[in-house]
């Protein structure tokens, strides 16, 4: 693997950047700076933005809208991404895109690829259930096919799913549902892409502990699919979930935005004093904990650049994309640990939801205090999602140590 960084790199540095300062709405940068969560609105202005100039997947084949960049320019561009603080693109985008151009038949990408690059679809991720999150084979959202009236071949689908994440703003949904329950776990289950609107779909909001509006309970009752509308074969669903979850593990790492928020803390430290009345940052403890955090941030950025590596060649996430979920969330969780540490008192009142949209209530302390507390607690749930580290570190066992 390559990592000389060439002049030109330097240059497209500088381009990204100029063109970032540039385009990210300043509506967006602000509203993010006080912590306030995004609409629908303003995350999608900003997808297509990126869409418009071409920029959108990079790590995406150019044929389906990818860029061409080699590994380090796509590096480069995350970074200078997270550098500026802005918002990702809309949900879904780098999971089922993936899928779609991959698995699916010309009519799912002419219908629905394309118009999700557009911004035009919003996807919701039906994965993990009440009683399956991290044994996710264990689902029971059961779909039984039918022939309609009109004598095409449909499926019922019945259960419920959780944790929808950004359900409230979906147009559609990627579902794995059970379609052979007397065949083994991973055997009996189908990928299907459901209408949001189809009737029957109730999406019930649970509000998390920083009082964001993220995720969602979302049933279904009598939901008619059309089989047209299945990814892959019936009861091969579980191949394609694992593809999905390879492509999600992979960009939970969040190095570029871990190395900014170390650069904030840093900012943050060197303006809190300690308890001798010195800068926090000269504390001999809290530097340690912040340089072994630096340390296994670097460590996680090398195995993220062999990854990109290796998709620059052509290869899928593989097992190392079970290494970049649990080694990045233990370095987000860790970050916002430290940050709230920084806060000190300040960080202890505990505003939900802070602060409100037309309020006039200012919080306590430095402007970054009032969101350590709900940062911390929030990013808790980072070791769990997207398969929880425990489950991860089974994968790595099996697949890479071969025990």
């Amino acid at each position: 693997m390559d990592l000389d960084f060439l002049p030109e790199h330097g240059e497209f540095r500088k381009e990204v950047r100029a063109w970032i300062e540039d385009n990210f709405p300043k509506a967006i940068r602000d509203k993010q700076a006080t912590g306030e969560h995004l609409n629908k609105e303003e995350i999608l202005s900003w997808h297509k933005i990126l869409y418009k100039k071409g920029w959108l997947t990079p790590s995406w084949p150019v044929e389906h809208g990818g860029t061409g960049w080699d590994a380090v320019r796509k590096y480069i561009f995350s970074e200078e991404l997270a550098r500026a603080n802005t918002t990702g693109p809309s949900f879904g985008l780098g999971m089922i895109g993936p899928v779609l151009y991959t698995f699916g038949s010309d009519d799912q990408k002419e219908n629905l690829l394309k118009p999700t690059l557009a911004g035009d679809i919003w996807w919701c991720q039906g994965y993990s259930e009440p009683g399956a999150g991290s044994d996710l084979a264990g689902l029971s959202t059961k779909a039984e096919r039918f022939t309609g009236e009109d004598g095409k071949e449909y499926y019922k689908v019945n259960g419920q799913k959780t944790w929808t994440t950004q359900g409230h703003f979906a147009d559609w949904g990627f579902f794995l549902v059970r379609t052979d329950p007397t065949a083994k776990k991973q055997e009996g289950i189908t990928f299907l892409l459901i209408d949001m609107k189809t009737p029957g779909i109730t999406v019930r909001p649970i509000i998390t502990i920083d009082g964001g509006h993220e995720v969602n309970d979302t049933f279904l009752e009598d939901v008619i699919v059309p089989v047209e509308n299945r990814i892959g074969e019936e009861n091969k669903g579980w191949t394609v979930a694992k593809y999905l979850l390879g492509h999600e593990r992979t960009g939970i790492a969040g190095v570029a935005r871990s190395k900014r928020g170390i650069e904030r803390l840093r900012e943050v430290a060197a303006g809190q004093l300690a308890d001798d009345g010195k800068p926090l940052i000269e504390d001999a403890d809290f530097r340690r904990k912040v340089a072994e955090l630096e340390v296994d941030l670097q460590a996680l950025e090398y195995t993220e650049l062999r990854t990109l590596a290796g998709e620059s060649s052509g290869k899928g996430p593989g097992p190392e994309a079970s290494l970049l979920k649990v080694k990045g969330t233990e370095v987000g969780q860790r970050l916002t640990e430290l940050t709230l540490e920084a806060a000190g008192h300040y960080g202890e009142p505990y505003f939900r939801g802070f602060p409100k949209e037309g309020g006039n209530a200012l919080p306590i302390g430095p402007d970054f205090a009032f969101k350590a507390g709900p940062g911390y607690f929030n990013m808790r749930k980072t070791s769990i999602f997207g398969g929880s580290n425990e489950i991860q570190r089974n994968i790595m066992a099996k697949a890479v140590l071969g025990l």
